[in-house]
């Protein structure tokens, strides 16, 4: 395709994808249950955190995880006392198990408390055209505090190689505003501009049907690519193209 084509042809996916019904069957519908900014932005780290493996398992795991923290994660995250995290000794989804979410609880509360929340500590090493060196920044915060090293591989560094799927997933659900009733826009502090698609198998592959991408690996060098690419069909919500990749991966198997 000449490239008004492939614009006009992932627009009209993205407008397809991009609806509320997209919510039923992905995990961003966790976050979708609460009102509150910090509901909900603890509600879809957490479910990010876990979200790969299959989708019904990920919205099952997450499901359990937020009644768990008695469906009210801010109050949870701030008021728990240890014996509080005794609720979670039996949560595992695939390799994250009860050790990593009772440090990922007491690691949130030390943002709350000590870096005024998620959202300030993402945005502070953002620029207009990149969030990588603040997932790298949040890394550093994250585990800040006494922390296993094996929980340390839940948080992915794309300036280590890695695409960073989950928490580009994360934050586009936090920053994109296009009223469209699927992503949030709660966070006004860090531009759509910015974003990185969540490259994962399915977009990926779409990507290089496309010729979006030629790198053969899902890592932070092909995610630039993809970027680069994307940008061009729309510089102020690049990641706009995550529901006609995916979409076009997961439901359409292009």
């Amino acid at each position: 395709m000449i490239p008004s084509e492939l614009k006009e042809f992932l627009d009209e996916k993205v407008a397809l994808y991009n609806h509320p019904t997209f919510i039923e069957s992905d995990p961003i519908q966790i976050p979708h249950r609460y009102k509150q900014k910090e509901d909900i932005e603890i509600a879809g780290f957490l479910a990010a955190t876990i979200a790969w493996g299959n989708r019904k398992m990920i919205i099952k795991s997450a499901s359990k995880l937020m009644e768990a923290m008695g469906d009210s994660p801010y109050d949870f995250v701030l008021s728990h006392r240890e014996k509080d995290l005794s609720r979670l000794d039996h949560f595992v989804h695939r390799t994250f198990n009860h050790e990593d979410v009772k440090y990922f609880i007491k690691s949130l509360k030390n943002i709350y408390q000590n870096h005024t929340g998620l959202e300030t500590v993402f945005a502070e090493n953002t620029t207009n055209c990149s969030t990588q060196k603040a997932i790298s920044e949040f890394k550093k915060i994250f585990f800040e505090i006494d922390h296993l090293s094996r929980t340390t591989k839940h948080i992915s560094d794309p300036l280590n190689g890695s695409a960073a799927k989950r928490i580009n997933m994360f934050l586009r659900w936090m920053v994109r505003n296009d009223e469209r009733g699927v992503d949030f826009g709660i966070w006004k502090t860090i531009p759509m501009s910015a974003l990185s698609c969540p490259l994962d198998v399915h977009s990926g592959n779409v990507a290089r049907k496309l010729d979006l991408l030629i790198r053969k690996q899902n890592d932070a060098k092909a995610l630039a690519e993809l970027d680069s690419n994307l940008r061009q069909l729309d510089a102020n919500d690049p990641v706009k193209y995550d529901f006609a990749l995916f979409g076009l991966g997961v439901f359409e198997g292009f």
